[in-house]
């Protein structure tokens, strides 16, 4: 290790600090201390006998004694004496949801009857807190809501619960970690379902569609940031940081290592938690590696990564642990591939490396091997740009580096591509422009036609499904070349109809030519009326209102 450099380092840690919200929104828990115990018999017990400073416990048996051994059914035995007044019910499955402070649980009787149990044991309309000893979790999430503690049989996760529970009575807060922006949000338009992507990666399972509408629970909310990754306007935004504020400290971060060490960095995300505490264990970093801890590791993905390679850092290490969450890894991992492949296109694979805390003894090889690689330009970009900005900012700098690309890289399941118009198809009925979030189709203004930009394109779906023609096909896909992606291009445009009166273009000649094949049977139109489709709103008024002043018995059939 390089103990200058590492001093280095140490410097710009110290010199930078990431700006904080000082008041940030809050949620806030209330608890009495109203506890619920589920699981074996002889555990619920054991566990109740040890347990002091509840306002009351509630015991319910999923499973007869584990053990017939002696000496375990005399302290059992002892146990129950002690226990015996706690309310004690009796049932296979016990259905629990909620969270710290407002826990509801059910279970059903022999008849098959659902009870709920706050409200018939202790006389509330819920519990604070749930200690499930059960070898199965009444709650099955990622990430378990605070108050819930599955301990099944491990004696060291059961002393940890049981000295933690008394010390969860009262009122605590946490951040509301996200926040939401409606107006640029692709999940639901005109009555057509969009975009589902954060659906179905939080792990705490705290967002879900209501009315049409993407909303998150605060109150089981982790602040794991996947579902602001995964969002491809930005609609969800992180909080604690927020987009800006972590990129700001980037660059400053970066900025601050170059100018006193004269070298290149390496960047290396970790949580705050198990990857802080693995890092901790090494004693001591390479000299080049620059810690940024996040509140979860998927606070930050393929913007951030980029960024930092675009303001100066030679790679890019992101840590996960054996808790990162399943759901939170595969987000990553596609984050990653992406990422890779994105580079290796452009000449710069390597850049950015996934690392296990079980493999953090190869961190000092990857740190000393990208010693030798190539600097790059640093940007100028701003770090103040919205997320999908911030990406394509790093991507072009970044490929302007290496091999200038001008590739359109297929790549499924991505928000971003471009949007193919079957020409022959499309009347120009601007359904699909009219219901895009992001502006990315745009119609011609005076001139019937549709306008695409491809960069600001989210792949949502909304205009492929309001099409009344079947017109739209999306493509998934990165576009390196940056003029082609960030240009307004015509994906079709046809003259316009102009009024058979006024001669004012009010439509297409193939949507007039199209409703006046439709209509010259229609009784309505019979005879000369069948022209007034070929004119604008207002004269086709005034053609009626003529029509009924010279013969008052066209009103009954206008």
């Amino acid at each position: 290790m390089n103990n200058p450099q590492h001093a280095v380092a140490e410097q710009a840690l110290a010199q930078v600090q990431m700006l904080e919200n000082l008041i940030p929104q809050t949620v806030t828990y209330t608890t009495a201390g109203h506890l619920l115990i589920i699981g074996a018999e002889d555990a619920i017990r054991l566990a109740a006998a040890s347990l002091d400073g509840m306002a009351s416990i509630t015991l319910v048996a999923t499973d007869p004694i584990t053990s017939q051994d002696e000496e375990h059914l005399a302290e059992v035995m002892r146990a129950v004496e002690q226990t015996e007044a706690l309310p004690s019910y009796y049932s296979k499955q016990v259905m629990v949801k909620g969270f710290l402070g407002q826990y509801q649980a059910f279970i059903k009787d022999d008849s098959g009857k659902e009870l709920e149990l706050a409200p018939a044991a202790v006389r509330r309309p819920h519990y604070d807190l749930v200690l499930d000893l059960g070898q199965q979790p009444s709650l099955t999430l990622e990430l378990l809501p605070p108050g819930y503690f599955h301990v099944a049989d491990d004696a060291h996760k059961l002393a940890g619960a049981v000295a933690q529970l008394p010390e969860l009575v009262g009122e605590f807060s946490k951040p509301r970690y996200v926040k939401i922006n409606a107006d640029i949000c692709a999940h639901h338009g005109s009555g057509i379902d969009g975009c589902n992507r954060c659906l179905n990666f939080c792990p705490a399972d705290a967002i879900a569609s209501v009315n049409h509408k993407i909303e998150v629970d605060h109150n089981l909310c982790h602040g794991a940031g996947s579902c602001s990754n995964a969002c491809p306007t930005g609609a969800i935004s992180y909080d604690q940081p927020s987009p800006t504020v972590l990129q700001d400290y980037l660059k400053r971060l970066v900025t601050r290592y170059i100018e006193l060490a004269d070298s290149r960095p390496v960047v290396l995300f970790h949580d705050m938690t198990a990857g802080d505490e693995a890092l901790k264990a090494l004693q001591g970093l390479h000299g080049a590696v620059l810690p940024v801890a996040l509140e979860e590791i998927a606070v930050a993905a393929t913007d951030s990564w980029m960024s930092a390679l675009a303001w100066g850092a030679r790679q890019v290490v992101v840590l996960t642990t054996e808790v990162t969450p399943p759901t939170l890894m595969a987000l990553l991992q596609r984050e990653h591939k992406l990422a890779s492949d994105l580079l290796q296109a452009i000449g710069l694979e390597d850049r950015i490396q996934m690392l296990a805390t079980t493999e953090l003894d190869s961190l000092t090889g990857l740190v000393e091997q990208s010693a030798g690689w190539p600097e790059l330009a640093i940007a100028a970009y701003p770090s103040n740009l919205p997320k999908r900005d911030a990406f394509y900012n790093g991507l072009d700098h970044l490929n302007g580096c290496a091999a200038a690309n001008d590739e359109s890289l297929s790549i499924p399941h991505l928000p971003y591509g471009e949007v193919v118009v079957d020409a022959d198809k499309c009347t120009l009925c601007q359904s699909c422009s009219a219901l895009c979030p992001t502006r990315a189709l745009m119609d011609g203004g005076d001139t019937p036609a549709l306008n695409f930009t491809e960069q600001a394109c989210v792949q949502c779906g909304l205009c492929e499904k309001a099409c009344p023609e079947k017109a739209i096909t999306l493509i998934s896909q990165v576009t390196l070349d940056r003029d082609r992606r960030q240009q307004s291009r015509v994906l079709h445009e046809e003259e316009p109809f102009e009024c058979i009166r006024c001669n004012k273009p009010f439509a297409t000649k193939a949507v007039i030519t199209k409703i006046t094949a439709q209509m010259e049977s229609h009784s309505a139109f019979a005879g000369d009326a069948l022209k007034r489709i070929q004119m604008c709103e207002d004269c086709r008024v005034k053609d009626m209102f003529e029509g009924i002043m010279n013969d008052p018995e066209k009103q009954l059939r206008v």
